[in-house]
């Protein structure tokens, strides 16, 4: 190469990866990229160390970042969010797991009277940075206490935020934006959903994730779910679309807070909406959304706002869970009955 010439500089693939992964992978490298990011991070809860998890999600955590950053605690889920909130108080930002949702209860009074209450308690100077992770919701035909849906208890509680993704995308990107936060959040995982597989894009920084978002846009309906619904829902859109009936998926992501202008900017233009969730029908967290978009778009609704939800009854166990979680037919049910409603 003559003196005068100069090698090119290399160029670098600035463009952000994207890989096929698992929720349960996804989650996984969310944690690992957290706990390498930052230094105050710890991951704690029941078997989340030598054994990586019930659903394998602190996988290989405890080898690669030490015992001390990712270890078990014994079965006291009062003792875990205990031990987390007085780890935050002393500066770090615990993600502690309970292992089913169900598990959940006897820790209500530390999350309700402590995690919730310290940052107004203490007038700002104790904030609550705790990211609690919570396997939730059915579908895996699990025994009773293993399968839950809380969104409704936990979105009731001031303090706190509640979060539930429903895809591998939005797994990693939500935990890593909650634990980022100064505020205690309620992660629920939907369970029935971590072995499924979709294009995760890992970046430095998430994209934006607050708020709703569109999964499947449409013109003649809305149907609002979270967290396993979603997919359900997207699996009904196609099949209504078949029939010519263009339908919106809206993932609300975040049920507290609710992103109210999502809600209404999609309800506005499809003009019917029907809600979706798998928890038991009364005071479920289905009415607060309903009631939102009655709020902002009573003039232009056509339909009063339908709700297919489970029942008033503990989830099932085994084949019974089938009839209990919202089915393919019963959605399919609430869309007509909108779609067909006449007023008088």
């Amino acid at each position: 190469m003559p003196e005068t010439m100069t090698a090119p500089e290399p160029v670098m693939d600035t463009q952000p990866k994207a890989q096929e992964l698992s929720l349960q992978g996804a989650l996984n490298l969310a944690l690992d990229e957290i706990l390498a990011e930052d230094p105050k991070a710890l991951v704690l809860g029941e078997d989340v160390g030598t054994l990586g998890g019930v659903f394998r999600v602190t996988s290989g955590l405890a080898a690669k970042h030490g015992a001390e950053r990712v270890f078990d605690t014994p079965l006291a889920e009062s003792g875990i969010l205990g031990m987390s909130i007085g780890l935050a108080m002393a500066g770090f930002h615990p993600i502690p797991e309970v292992q089913f949702d169900g598990f959940a209860y006897p820790a209500v009074n530390q999350i309700v009277c402590q995690l919730g209450r310290m940052n107004y308690r203490s007038r700002g100077t104790l904030p609550m940075p705790v990211t609690l992770r919570v396997p939730s919701f059915g579908g895996i035909r699990a025994p009773e206490h293993h399968g839950e849906s809380l969104e409704a208890l936990f979105a009731h509680v001031p303090g706190l935020k509640v979060v539930s993704p429903s895809d591998p995308q939005q797994g990693y990107s939500l935990l890593k934006a909650a634990a980022r936060m100064p505020d205690p959040v309620i992660f629920m995982e939907p369970k029935s959903r971590y072995w499924q597989k979709g294009l995760v894009t890992s970046t430095e920084s998430p994209a934006d994730v607050s708020g709703a978002r569109i999964a499947r846009p449409g013109k003649h309906l809305t149907l609002v779910a979270w967290g396993a619904m979603v997919s359900r829902c997207i699996q009904v859109a196609e099949l209504a679309a078949e029939d010519g009936i263009d339908i919106e998926v809206l993932d609300l992501r975040w049920l507290k807070p609710i992103d109210a202008e999502a809600l209404a900017t999609s309800v506005g233009k499809t003009r019917r909406a029907v809600v979706v969730h798998e928890a038991p029908r009364t005071s479920g967290l289905g009415a607060e959304v309903a009631q939102i978009i009655i709020e902002r778009c009573f003039g232009t609704l056509k339909a009063p706002v339908e709700r297919v939800t489970g029942f008033d009854v503990p989830y099932p166990s085994g084949d019974l869970e089938d009839e209990y979680i919202p089915n393919i037919d019963r959605i399919l049910f609430g869309i007509q009955r909108v779609l067909e409603y006449k007023r008088g």
